[in-house]
């Protein structure tokens, strides 16, 4: 006697899954431009590398015989893989079945998901496409259990998820409609990214808001990439799912597999003694007129390797990855182009996101200050832009990696605090200037009487800030060691590429996992 016919259903099961919902179900999929989540994880992984964890899981159907007459495949497919030849988890919603709402066994291997990350140590991946459960699943119909019979769907489900913050970087990207439950696995990640025209992110569906609140609603209208990209749900929108997984790659480039390790070295083929004659004069000298803080960034960091993070939301603030002679590092600036740079309330918010990335995976931060102080009026009084704008000086208070501040131009007001960490260094360019508030500002409330009083109270007031402007040296942080250095703005890269190397040994004993007190 063998085991020889229960081997040959286990490969039946096995062949039965890789079927998924079925070839209508594939086409329906296709159609609408979306992949399968195999073909998915096909698309983002090294060839050949991905080992499916759960590989016959589903629900079979057989005769008395035991042959089998029917088989629903588990509706989430997990398993280890190699990107850029490290190792991830990767997962996803299958939609092909039920829409991606998911089945006992889908559930039972989402669970796994995190657990597995953290059990190895190794990033984790998530495809999202589906909805957090359904009717007939919760009333136990449909061949499926009743929506509360997995245990650990509860409290150490959302465990598993805010532990695996600390640990590993989490990735998820919305390819398709992502609503309720998989909506908050999708924010729960250190970066996240959803599909331009096939994706939506919803709380909830229009059915039930107009349910609920009334109203003609649709998808795009409620959860649409208009909505999201400047809502913040999301950190990128991608233009298609094969620029998805580019972003993922290039995202997970700049991160260690946890963070026990260092970030990854590359080899830097960009002369870190390069200098650029046009910083010499990207900064102009009429005060009120702007400049292109991205075209800054380009002539200081490696050639290329900047990865910009919510371009979309808090568009005062740009953040984003790049590399400093082949160090990665993460980059705050201010972007002059949106009220002067101002710290806004959503600012505040995804520069507090970019610091806790940072310091929970040992990334120095580099930071380019442009800094005229927290936004005012009523709008930022009603956004509360003064907390959010505290939660992010905290964070960056009781960040412990190293970072590097360069003042560019302006730096004023608790809002030009936020830029510069505790254990920094700081360079200032000649066009720097700070103080308690911008010269416009000062001038407005220390003169306002005379102002008032003067026969051209415009002609008055700009006529005392020229004659303040002028009385200014640029050499005085220099002179009064108010800053590490007062820098030529050509030398700014040969000076972050060697404060990126003489860092170096120092990254090597920020490892672990990071904690932290209360925030405003």
């Amino acid at each position: 006697m063998s085991w020889k016919s229960e081997a040959e259903g286990i490969a039946e099961r096995r062949r039965l899954v890789l079927e998924q919902g079925g070839p209508e179900a594939l086409a329906t999929q296709h159609a609408k431009g979306r992949l399968s989540v195999r073909e998915r994880i096909s698309g983002l992984v090294d060839g050949g590398t991905f080992r499916e964890q759960g590989r016959m899981a589903g629900f079979a159907e057989t005769d008395e015989t035991g042959k089998i007459t029917a088989f629903t495949p588990a509706n989430y497919v997990l398993g280890f893989a190699q990107l850029d030849s490290r190792p991830i988890v990767v997962c996803g919603e299958d939609f092909t079945i039920k829409g991606g709402s998911p089945s006992p066994a889908g559930l039972r291997k989402s669970v796994f998901s995190e657990e597995l990350a953290l059990r190895y140590r190794v990033p984790l991946v998530r495809f999202l496409e589906g909805g957090g459960g359904s009717v007939p699943r919760a009333s136990g119909k449909g061949r499926s259990a009743p929506a509360a019979a997995p245990a650990s769907y509860g409290p150490p489900r959302f465990m598993a998820i805010m532990k695996v913050l600390g640990q590993v970087p989490v990735v998820s990207a919305a390819l398709g409609p992502v609503a309720g439950f998989p909506a908050a696995r999708l924010v729960a990640s250190h970066f996240s990214v959803m599909t331009r025209e096939t994706a939506q992110i919803l709380v909830a569906g229009p059915a039930l808001v107009e349910r609920a609140l009334g109203g003609t609603h649709s998808k795009e209208s409620l959860g649409g990439y208009k909505i999201h990209q400047a809502s913040g749900v999301v950190d990128n929108v991608a233009s298609d799912e094969k620029d998805a997984f580019a972003q993922i790659r290039r995202f997970l480039s700049f991160l260690p597999d946890n963070v026990n390790l260092p970030a990854p070295l590359l080899e830097c083929e960009d002369p870190v003694d390069r200098c650029e004659e046009e910083l010499l004069s990207i900064i102009p000298r009429e005060r009120r007129k702007s400049y292109k803080m991205r075209r800054l960034l380009e002539f200081v960091l490696d050639r290329g390797s900047f990865f910009e993070i919510s371009g979309g939301f808090g568009r005062t603030q740009i953040t984003g990855f790049a590399r400093l002679g082949g160090q990665p590092v993460g980059v705050m600036a201010n972007d002059p182009f949106f009220y002067a740079g101002a710290m806004t309330a959503d600012g505040a918010q995804k520069v507090r996101r970019l610091l806790d990335i940072c310091d929970t995976f040992h990334l120095p931060i580099v930071s380019f200050v442009d800094e005229p102080g927290f936004m005012i009026g009523p709008d930022a009084e009603r956004a509360a832009t003064i907390r959010y704008g505290m939660e992010t000086l905290c964070a960056l208070m009781q960040a412990t990696v190293p970072s590097v501040s360069v003042i560019v131009r302006k730096v004023f007001g608790v809002a030009g605090a936020a830029h510069f960490g505790p254990y920094g260094e700081t360079y200032a360019w000649p066009s720097a200037e700070g103080g308690a508030l911008p010269l416009e500002g000062g001038v407005a409330v220390a003169y306002h009487r005379q102002i008032a009083e003067a026969a051209d109270p415009e002609a008055f007031r700009r006529e005392l800030e020229e004659k303040l402007a002028a009385q200014r040296s640029p050499y005085a942080r220099g002179e009064s060691f108010g800053t590490n250095d007062l820098i030529d703005p050509r030398e700014t890269r040969p000076v972050l590429c060697d404060w990126a190397q003489r860092i170096r040994p120092m990254l090597r004993e920020h490892t672990g996992p990071r904690s932290y007190t209360y925030r405003p």
